[in-house]
């Protein structure tokens, strides 16, 4: 149980330092990872080029994170991304030099990460997954708007007790209506018995 714990908490400090300036971390935890303890409700998290606001992927494409180089890893992405042709050599960390091709954005040309097309074999794991850096994306959890429009059209008004009472009054008043009327022809009915006879 300790293990669990202190793995636990390992993925949250991961989580916040990497998502600290574009995610809410919970939902990030939650989707992610599975362990979120509150708000179980947020959905998928679609992310986004920073500048243009095209979309470029989504959590359901998730392959993980590197908290010290601040990217996040996607399976998939959408056409929006553009892999480059030209390779060169990158140095992941010391001794591991790898070969890199950069991602664009293909509404604003930015560029937003890297694939890793031949890595040491300590960095396998990132082979041919989309790499991207965290500063040049945003993000948008699905399902988390909260703002709504009041009761549509100017007629429309809520039911408070003085609007109920003003329509008891008028049901009340056309009941009578239709009572009188009723009356009225009963005895017209009455009347025209009288002259046939």
């Amino acid at each position: 149980m300790a293990a669990r714990e202190s793995k636990l908490k390992q993925r949250k400090e991961i989580i916040h330092t990497t998502f600290e300036s574009s995610t809410d971390s919970t939902a990030v935890e939650e989707k992610f990872f599975g362990q979120a303890e509150e708000d179980e409700d947020d959905g998928p998290v679609v992310f986004i080029c920073g500048k243009c606001k095209l979309p470029v992927g989504d959590s359901m494409s998730w392959d993980g994170s590197e908290d010290g180089q601040n990217q996040i890893r996607l399976k998939r992405v959408t056409d929006n991304v553009v892999v480059g042709k030209d390779t060169r050599l990158h140095d992941a960390s010391k001794r591991s030099l790898c070969l890199i091709v950069d991602l664009f954005c293909r509404g604003c040309h930015s560029v937003l990460g890297m694939v890793f097309a031949s890595t040491p074999k300590n960095l396998d794991y990132k082979r041919f997954t989309f790499c991207f850096n965290v500063a040049d994306l945003d993000s948008y959890v699905l399902g988390s708007a909260s703002q709504m429009l009041a009761a549509e059209g100017p007629k429309e008004q809520p039911v408070t007790l003085e609007y109920r009472g003003i329509v008891e009054q008028q049901l009340t008043e056309m009941k009578m209506l239709v009572i009188s009327m009723a009356q009225r022809l009963e005895e017209i009915g009455v009347q025209n018995e009288c002259d046939v006879a």
